[in-house]
Parts: C-alpha cells; structure tokens; sequence
C-alpha cells in the first residue's frame, strides 16, 4: 500500500509540473516574415485564421473594414502590438472615431482567433500576430492581394501613450503634405505608400460624423448629396467606395475620378499634383494597386517600435495583460466594459 501511495504521488507531481509549465517553448522573433514561423509551435494556426475569417466575413461583411482599420490604428502608433486593445473604450474612440460598430465585432474575432489556437497549441501566438494574419486573410478572402506580415511579434504590456496616438492623421481634414509627412516618421516615405493605403477605403462605411469637413463644403455635386442624405438621415452609414463597397478592388481610385471620394483627405488625392497621377495609374489597373498595397501593408507592418520587440503573449484575453488576470475587480471591470461596447454597438 505504502509503495502505491508513493506512485501515485509521484504520478501527481509530475501532472502538476506539467500544468505549471508552458505547452512548449516559445518560438524566437528574428524579425522572419516567413510564414512558417508559428510551423513548430501552432502548425494549425494557418487553418484557424482562415476559417474563423471566413464564418466572421459570413455573418458580417463589415468586419473586413473593422480589421483593416484595427490594423492601421494598432501599427502606426508605436509598431504592432496590440496595444490598440488595451485601450478603454473612450480611448479607443479617440484613436478610431466614435460609433464604429465594426470594431467590436474586429476586436471578437480577435478574440476568439486567440482562444482556439490557445486551446489548440497552448499560449504561443500572439494577438498581435493574430490581427495582422487574420487582416491579412480578410483582405483576400475579401477580394484583395496576398501579403506576409511578419510574425513573432509580442504584445504590449500597456496601452499606446496617448501622444503616439494623436500622431494619427484625420482623414476627414488632413492635407496631402500632412498625411505625407506623418507617414514618413513611421517608415512610409513612398507617396505610393499613402495613395495605396488610402486604398483600404475600398471597403468600409463611415457614419455622417466622420466626414462632415467633406460634405459642408458642398463644393462639388456628390459632396451636396451626402449632405443632404446626413440631413435626412444622421445615423445612416455612407459606403466609402460607392461602387463596390463590400468587395476590395480599385473601385475606390475610379470613384475619386468622378469626384465621389467620402473624406476630404480622399479629394485631396486627385487635386494634388504629385498623388493625382498614382491615382489614375490604380484606378486603370488593379495589379498596380494590388502590388503597391500589399508592399505597403507589409512596410506597415514593420512600423519601428520604440522599445525593440518586448512585452508578452496574452494567455487569458487579448483584451488585458496577463498580470491584470490575477487581479479578479480588474478582470471584471475590463470584461464588463467590453461586453458593454458589444451591446452598445451591435
């Protein structure tokens, strides 16, 4: 009986070891965009992303333009590390612009990606590499370019600092020689870059407050009807490409040629002499566009962070650092919090 006992705690020790220590050991970042990175530790991860983008893009077209907007707003701040949900709702707002319904529902399959490859493979993929995999593959299942997106990278263990996040242009005012300049501090010198990435637009609605600079001017017949049509109607969403709004192509530069760009920042493009020529190049073909995109994408994607690549791998929600986890009020206050954005917005 006694040499039972003893096999049966030492049975017990070793389970207990197990459940203490991590799955396996982490991979090592060395900056590779290879999409093998994650082959080791989450061979699985490819299929996850895809189906869980797939049956998202299935009950909500708009999620496409909610990840590419998450995308942009987490990696021109300070680099890709989902910094951009740890922010509180007010502060989110802030950096993406009130009453965007869409982004909760972004932020959820983030969410959801992380817990099935966690549940898969155990904590070894962060949700910033999630959210650039899984915006990588809406924009194709959506219609759009293939690109790598580097992976490895860790998540921030604290909000972006407010000053890097008001460093973000406001497309319904910014000049041509503000967007080119800001996105030249993050690596995006190319005036192609800022042509190709104001591309994005193909896809996406904005509510009538975002574009208000646009449509008081009423300098041109399409901005006098999206006027008209926020007057009667306040809340309505404007399709941001009004030629094919759910299906990422280069509808949006062929529109701009017609003067139906929603944001001013979007006219600004084809009134300016040295972006006014790159406009015409994509809306005449969409391999031009495709192929400036999917560099830019990739370049922003490599925005330089401040601090090298440091922070962690969320274990328990991308939505709180792990040390909140053990603090059980705090955990509580950042769930209800989100569950409120969800409602509010659905």
């Amino acid at each position: 009986m006694a040499s039972s006992s003893l096999v049966v705690l030492a049975v017990l020790a070793t389970v207990a070891a197990l459940l203490l220590s991590p799955a396996m050991p982490l991979p090592v970042f060395t900056g590779d965009s290879s999409p093998g990175f994650h082959a080791a530790s989450c061979p699985q991860l490819d299929g996850i992303v895809w189906s869980s983008v797939e049956a998202a893009l299935r009950q909500e077209v708009a999620v496409a333009a909610g990840m590419l907007r998450l995308y942009f707003h987490d990696c021109f701040p300070q680099g890709c590390d989902a910094s951009i949900l740890l922010n509180t709702t007010a502060a989110r707002e802030t950096a993406l612009g009130p009453n965007l319904s869409i982004q909760p529902r972004a932020m959820q399959l983030i969410e959801s990606i992380r817990a099935r490859a966690h549940a898969v493979c155990g904590p070894v993929v962060s949700c910033a590499d999630i959210t650039l995999l899984a915006t990588r593959d809406i924009i194709v299942i959506s219609g759009g370019p293939w690109f790598n997106v580097p992976q490895g990278n860790l998540d921030s263990l604290a909000p972006a600092s407010q000053d890097k996040v008001f460093d973000l242009p406001a497309p319904d005012t910014a000049s041509v020689a503000t967007l080119v300049n800001s996105f030249a501090t993050r690596g995006l010198g190319d005036v192609a870059d800022l042509v190709a990435l104001s591309g994005a637009h193909t896809i996406g609605r904005s509510q009538c407050g975002s574009f208000v600079d646009r449509s008081k001017r009423a300098d041109d017949t399409f901005s006098r009807k999206l006027a008209a049509n926020c007057s009667k109607h306040p809340e309505r969403l404007q399709n941001l490409d009004v030629i094919t709004p759910d299906l990422f192509d280069n509808a949006y530069y062929k529109a701009l040629g017609f003067n139906q760009g929603v944001f001013t920042s979007d006219m600004a493009l084809v009134k300016n002499k040295t972006t006014a020529p790159i406009v015409k190049r994509f809306a005449e073909s969409k391999d031009a566009f495709f192929g400036q995109f999917a560099r830019s994408m990739e370049k922003l994607a490599r925005v330089p962070k401040p601090a090298g690549n440091v922070g962690e791998i969320r274990r328990f929600s991308c939505f709180r650092t792990n040390a909140q986890r053990a603090d059980a009020a705090t955990v509580d206050a950042a769930g209800k919090e989100e569950e409120e954005g969800f409602a509010a917005s659905a």
